[in-house]
């Protein structure tokens, strides 16, 4: 007789996996492109300029914008043709996924590459594109201007260290607005 129980436990458990929403079962790797295209949150935090210090490696954010960002949706202007437009632009795979030191603390990829949990502001999660904004990840209202704007000679004088940061905990008050 307990032999069953443990047969009816593991089935409940196979079943329940089952239900696992697709970043929980699946690799980075196992992902199909839709899969893998709504990890992103849409915080637009990676297409901050970053600057590598050069004696160091350390990679520090900037508040400015890379030239396709568009500020006010925090999504790519042309998402398709970015790279050939941008030859700095960064095509996330599993691979650098774990292994960019400068992605976000809050990028999905990141998380899910290190088998964590999506936060509760995530849309995947929450249900809405707005959340990412609503909890304070998203660049929106945050970004000084885009890179072409400011001289080169400038962007070191525009550093900030929120985008690798992880958004303070909003009370239940502010979230009401």
């Amino acid at each position: 007789m307990r032999e069953r129980g443990n047969q009816t436990k593991l089935m409940e458990t196979m079943a329940a996996d089952q239900n696992l929403p697709f970043w929980k079962t699946k690799s980075l790797e196992e992902m199909n492109e839709e899969e893998w295209e709504s990890l992103c949150d849409g915080c637009a935090r990676c297409c901050l300029v970053k600057l590598e210090d050069e004696d160091s490696g350390e990679v520090h954010y900037t508040d400015l914008g890379c030239t396709l960002l568009d500020t006010k949706t925090c999504r790519c202007r042309d998402y398709k043709n970015r790279q050939a437009k941008v030859s700095d632009c960064v095509k996330l795979t599993p691979a650098t996924a774990r292994t960019l030191s400068w992605l976000p603390a809050t990028c999905a990829y990141r998380i899910v590459a290190a088998g964590g949990e999506l936060p509760d502001w995530h849309p995947l999660v929450s249900g809405s594109r707005e959340s990412v904004r609503e909890a304070g990840v998203s660049v929106s209202g945050r970004v000084y201007a885009s890179e072409d704007d400011i001289p080169t000679k400038h962007w070191q004088d525009r550093l900030v260290r929120w985008p690798n940061r992880w958004p303070r905990a909003r009370k239940k008050s502010e979230t009401k607005r």
